[in-house]
């Protein structure tokens, strides 16, 4: 019996910016959603995850919407904002 993957598809870059200096790169899967996602963009910068807001352009990137949902793909880069 073949052994059971967890992880179907390849894990994602995805580069934020505050522009206030700082840069973080995390690796995610598609199948996480924006949540999980800012929850380890917090476990890096310190932050408490329910102050951070990942936007692009103008979409502003709800919690509970997986990310290949929102076409975010590997080497993608999201604005990170603190409210």
């Amino acid at each position: 019996m073949p052994p059971i993957s967890h992880f179907s598809e390849t894990m994602l870059e995805v580069t934020c910016n505050d522009r206030l200096g700082k840069k973080v790169r995390v690796k995610c899967n598609p199948d996480d959603t924006v949540g999980d996602l800012k929850k380890l963009i917090a476990a890096q910068t310190g932050t408490r995850y329910d102050k951070i807001v990942l936007k692009k352009w103008y979409t502003v990137f709800k919690d509970h919407i997986r990310l290949s949902d929102y076409e975010i793909h590997d080497g993608m880069n999201l604005e990170l904002y603190y409210q």
